[in-house]
């Protein structure tokens, strides 16, 4: 593990400024309230602030309007939150493996392999495994165990694939036949990856149907997302588990899509638009902003009785509507 480092060697590093004894040590990042001595925590979220007074860490990363809430050595910034992620890394570097092909892997007499890669212990590259024909892997991308990546898709550099990660099986393309039968529509695009994307354990991206399927640079997916055939997701958008994108669906860049989110098929979203976790996108959004869907949850007797109420929301409406112009009419004069 790299280190340790005082703050001022931190802050040489990475910036910010440093208020408090600058030679604290610190060896490791922590949170606020699991922090040690050693360690270095982050106060980004202002309803946090309860927990500055009581935390062991060493030192704190916040912003300015909170730097009086502590005596803390800390270091002052203006995104604590990224701030703590520099840190994180520079504490915490990805292992390197080293160069070569391992002896018990197993690589196709055809696959062409860059001049500086490493090829662990059981690994095997060619058709049929889990680096189809043609996939080409961009330098310094990481795949973790099980990760299939199908024939022909492209993989940019400094790419993460977590474990489970599918990339390019067939969409979901079927149409019924004239005996009502289902028939399947062959996808013929691929999955093209862009630089320094991350994609979590299980998740999946399908490959075009006939155009490609597009997670463009700097993208972040959690885990078990799914990305259906013909998708574009914009540079440096970041979707959280469990949400699901249906074909066709164009995601614009620096987006923010909360858990359990559903966007459905052939919409198209604007850039910067964040939107909220269990929302259903039912219709294009064409404005930065932030959206929600969720239904709030209640007690369920009380869910009950208002979902009741939600089913005459239209009848409601068009009384309203009635009345309001009954009351705009102008009164008869009595003669």
């Amino acid at each position: 593990m790299p280190g340790p480092f005082t703050l001022a060697q931190i802050a040489s590093r990475l910036g910010g400024r440093i208020a408090g004894d600058s030679q604290t040590l610190i060896r490791q990042v922590g949170s606020l309230e699991r922090g040690e001595r050693g360690q270095i925590a982050f106060l980004s979220n202002p309803k946090y602030r309860s927990r500055l007074a009581g935390t062991a860490a060493s030192a704190v990363i916040l912003a300015a309007d909170a730097e009086a809430l502590t005596a803390l050595p800390r270091i002052v910034c203006d995104n604590p939150y990224a701030y703590f992620a520099r840190v994180s890394q520079l504490f915490n570097p990805r292992t390197t493996q080293p160069e070569g092909i391992h002896a018990s892997a197993s690589v196709a007499p055809g696959a062409r392999l860059a001049a500086r890669l490493s090829i662990g212990a059981g690994c095997v590259v060619g058709a049929g495994c889990y680096i189809g024909e043609g996939v080409m892997l961009g330098a310094g991308s990481r795949l973790y165990p099980n990760v299939t990546i199908y024939h022909d898709c492209l993989i940019g550099e400094r790419a993460i694939l977590h474990s489970g990660v599918v990339i390019g099986a067939d969409g979901f393309g079927i149409a019924m036949n004239d005996d009502d039968r289902w028939l399947k529509v062959p996808q013929i695009g691929r999955v093209v990856i862009g630089n320094d994307v991350e994609i979590g354990a299980n998740t999946t991206v399908d490959r075009g149907a006939l155009d490609d399927t597009v997670i463009e640079e700097g993208v972040k997916l959690d885990n078990q997302i799914q990305i259906a055939h013909n998708v574009r997701i914009g540079a440096h958008t970041a979707i959280a588990a469990c949400a699901g994108v249906a074909g066709s669906a164009k995601i614009g860049r620096y987006c923010r899509i909360g858990g359990a989110a559903g966007i459905v098929g052939h919409l198209t979203i604007a850039d910067h638009v964040e939107i909220s976790t269990f929302t259903l996108v039912t219709k294009s959004i064409n404005k930065p902003g932030t959206y929600t869907g969720a239904y709030v949850f209640e007690p369920h007797g009380e869910w009950r009785r208002n979902a009741v109420q939600l089913r005459h929301l239209a009848k409601l409406a068009d009384r309203v509507s009635a009345l309001e112009k009954r009351g705009t009419q102008p009164k008869r004069s009595k003669t």
